[in-house]
């Protein structure tokens, strides 16, 4: 371990507040090459710096972070003189293993290109992870080196990403365009909820490196929040009679897609894959074998889901797609969203409902029939009960809900004569 070099002038925010300010920091020798300064600032914090020595009578100078001149050191953002030693060496043969090609120093750009190698090379979904990458954490971050990351910086960012306008699909070449939202309250959940899932992927990647050893340590981002409270969104589902509207709203290809999604309650990108194949009419089930989490599974169907896939299955190849277009083509690529929109309109479900509501759908009424939460878990894909209980536990029958509707006060049916028809 290096040794802790001693300066009575800088060792303590006392001492520290009798120097003068300046624009020249107050320097101490570490290392040959490496001298520790401090910045004197007329008001708020002084700022450590490193200045290393670049060959040929040249030093560059590089700031480190905030002393403590007010707030306790953390370590991360605010150091004190002995921690800004350790971070001054620990750059110093940073730039030493640069400079012989060893290694160089770890950008946010390689730490998230190496996550999103790895979310596809391990076959989990890995869109938004790079749709969340190159629009709001290369831009600003990527740049930047790992290992000089500080929370303050990272917070600052995180915030930020909840003032940015919601972005619309803008096609390749194209100036991005922005969506006109009103400042409303669930607007402003929506931008934190998005904030969050984007700081989940910039942590990943970073972790990742971390782990590899690649970086000492794992400080700065760890100590960055996500918001709370901002994950509770409305559900969106069909009622049955609502589906049986859309169904019959829908072209003939298409109609067989949603009944799948209604049947099994899988996403779109797991339907569009399926295989004839897939479906096995003796268990019941349909196997998904490429899903978002990278684990394959087999969703349980009903015996109308059964008989459902036996009525498109038959006769056909093991190989064929099992759903197609009606020009026998395949489902790509957000091919769903016009039919979508379009039977909506048809059927004239207010507020329309995205082809992810068809997974949502069949959750909710699974749940509402007394389903247990583990068992809908795993049709859907999930390791555990978590989500599924963040977003259709209270559709679940339970002792609080039956006491309630036993015992509660009736106060009689009000002074309306309007009665609604089931």
């Amino acid at each position: 371990m290096a040794r802790t070099i001693r300066d009575t002038s800088l060792e303590s925010r006392t001492a520290r507040s009798r120097l003068k300010p300046r624009g020249k920091p107050y320097f101490r020798a570490l290392e040959p090459g490496l001298h520790l300064g401090y910045r004197k600032s007329i008001s708020g914090a002084g700022k450590w710096v490193a200045r290393h020595y670049v060959g040929t009578q040249r030093y560059e100078l590089e700031t480190l972070a905030t002393a403590d001149d007010f707030s306790d050191a953390d370590g991360v953002a605010v150091l004190s003189f002995v921690q800004a030693q350790t971070l001054a060496r620990s750059r110093m043969v940073a730039r030493a293993h640069a400079a012989v090609g060893k290694t160089a120093p770890i950008t946010v750009a390689d730490a998230v290109s190496a996550y999103l190698e790895f979310l596809e090379n391990n076959r989990k979904s890995a869109s938004f992870s790079r749709y969340a990458a190159n629009a709001f954490i290369l831009p600003q971050l990527g740049a930047l080196e790992v290992q000089a990351l500080t929370a303050d910086r990272l917070r600052h960012w995180h915030v930020g990403l909840t003032r940015a306008a919601a972005r619309v699909r803008t096609k390749k070449g194209q100036e991005q365009r922005f969506r006109l939202s009103a400042d409303t309250e669930e607007h402003r959940r929506r931008r934190r909820s998005t904030a969050n899932r984007i700081l989940t992927v910039l942590k990943a990647a970073l972790n990742r490196v971390w782990r590899e050893g690649r970086v000492p340590a794992d400080a700065a981002w760890r100590r960055v929040e996500p918001f709370e409270g901002v994950e509770s969104a409305r559900v969106r589902y069909l009622s049955l009679a609502e589906a049986q509207r859309l169904l019959n709203a829908c072209g003939t290809a298409f109609r067989r897609l949603v009944r799948g999604a209604l049947e099994t309650g899988a996403r779109y990108g797991e339907l569009s894959r399926l295989t004839v194949a897939d479906f096995n009419p003796d268990s019941g089930t349909i196997a998904i074998l490429q899903s978002k989490g990278g684990k394959p599974r087999h969703v349980v169907l009903t015996a109308e889901g059964v008989e459902f896939f036996r009525s498109i299955t038959a006769g056909r190849a093991g190989t064929e797609i099992l759903f197609h277009k009606d020009n026998d083509t395949a489902w790509d690529r957000s091919h769903q969203k016009e039919p979508m929109k379009l039977a909506n309109e048809r059927a004239r479900i207010e507020p329309p409902i995205t082809f992810h509501g068809l997974r949502h759908s069949w959750a909710s009424h699974a749940i509402m029939n007394g389903v247990p939460l583990i068992v809908v878990a795993k049709n859907l894909g999930h390791s555990d009960t978590r989500m599924v209980e963040r977003h259709y536990g209270h559709l679940a029958p339970s002792y609080v809900a039956d006491a309630i509707r036993a015992g509660a006060p009736r106060f009689g049916d009000g002074e309306s004569n309007v009665r609604s028809l089931r």
